[in-house]
């Protein structure tokens, strides 16, 4: 999109701030991904808003590729029931029961952590005169939801004796798989494996679809990709932790940008912004962005992050706003209007999301997910 061009009525209605995401590399991710993974399936995850890029869009994308998709709460469901995508999708959250007569009428996939809410998905499925489709999540030291893997035969037991429940598949989560020690993963797997030993004890044919690996298991645990795999960060173009294996390749999607909206000189020893946490000690040209922690640029960059303006980084200066942030060009030259990369690339210079994410004390995902809904997302071929 050329924001230079005359906008028409519509365009003219966005901000000068605004994330743009590339539907060619979220295609690419995904191929990677899918060739690293075969003959596994590959789940692309879409919970919270596609991990920020826009739901929607990402959806639409990626269901041509994508052999499943992982969301976080029904009403992502639903809303890609409401595209018109068909394409198996799992609620990976835990569930109220009073919504389970919504997964039914949607053809949504459960996660049954537990023998309570198996009860309450056949009594629901057998009232409706249906059959429910779930996964079983099995507790192998996550503590968060699940059966725990010592526990878990009784779940299984009665999953496979429940008339009105289909048992699709049985999963896991790690933990640690992205720690530079993969000792806690590597138990994780174990124990995981065992519970799926029932089915062979019983001699009863095993759920068709058993996944425990994330993205970081896929980069370094081939032993854990079994017959899925669940991908959300990767998808996206970013590795799950800095300096670890590059065994995927694949690029950021999202890049992140503003416009200048005010210049000014500011004179030495004259403080910026709430607190006066920063003043130059010479002479300096300002500029002002449309964008705060209002939208998701976090506060606590203040004085930390860079932005890239006319090919340069230059420095966030004083307290991050609610609306608006402050750069530093020193002596450099800017005007209205000129395009400010907050997150990507410009002239050979580059953000990114890992270094905003280390500004912030947190993690890219956070960076990613925390990207407000007032920023206008617009999608590249």
């Amino acid at each position: 999109m050329d924001l230079d061009a005359p906008l028409d009525p519509e365009e003219a209605r966005l901000r000068p701030t605004y994330a743009v995401v590339s539907r060619s590399r979220l295609r690419a991710n995904l191929a990677a991904v899918k060739a690293r993974a075969a003959p596994a399936r590959v789940m692309a995850i879409l919970k919270a808003n596609a991990y920020g890029h826009g739901l929607e869009a990402v959806a639409r994308c990626l269901a041509p590729q994508a052999d499943a998709f992982g969301v976080a709460l029904v009403e992502e469901g639903i809303t890609l029931r409401g595209l018109g995508i068909e394409t198996p999708i799992l609620v990976m959250g835990g569930t109220w029961t009073r919504q389970i007569p919504l997964f039914l009428e949607h053809g949504l996939t459960l996660t049954v952590p537990s023998l309570a809410r198996l009860r309450d998905v056949e009594e629901a499925a057998a009232a409706h005169g249906a059959r429910a489709k779930v996964h079983l999540k099995i507790d192998t030291g996550m503590e968060r939801i699940g059966v725990r893997y010592y526990n878990a035969e009784s779940l299984l037991e009665a999953a496979a004796a429940s008339p009105h429940v289909e048992v699709e598949g049985i999963y896991s989560h790690f933990a640690n798989a992205d720690a530079e020690d993969l000792s806690h993963a590597r138990l994780q797997l174990e124990r995981f494996l065992e519970v799926l030993r029932f089915y062979e004890r019983r001699s009863l044919p095993a759920p068709p679809l058993r996944h425990i690996a994330n993205s970081a298991a896929l980069l370094r645990m081939p032993e854990a990709t079994l017959e899925m795999v669940r991908i959300g960060i990767l998808l996206y173009g970013v590795y799950p932790f800095p300096g670890g294996p590059r065994t995927v390749e694949v690029k950021p999607a999202l890049s992140w940008r503003s416009r200048v909206v005010y210049f000014k000189v500011v004179e030495a020893g004259s403080p910026v912004s709430y607190g006066s946490t920063w003043k130059s000690d010479h002479k300096v040209r300002l500029v002002t962005l449309p964008v705060g922690y209002g939208d998701g640029y976090f506060r606590s960059m203040s004085n930390r992050a860079h932005v890239v303006l006319r090919g340069e980084r230059r420095s966030v200066v004083g307290r991050i706003c609610m609306d608006q942030v402050m750069v530093n060009i020193e002596w450099g030259e800017a005007w209205n209007g000129d395009e400010v990369v907050l997150i990507g690339e410009q002239g050979g210079a580059r953000v990114t999301v890992e270094e905003l994410a280390e500004w912030a004390g947190t993690i890219p995902y956070e960076i990613l997910t925390a990207i407000n809904a007032r920023v206008p997302r617009l999608y590249e071929p």
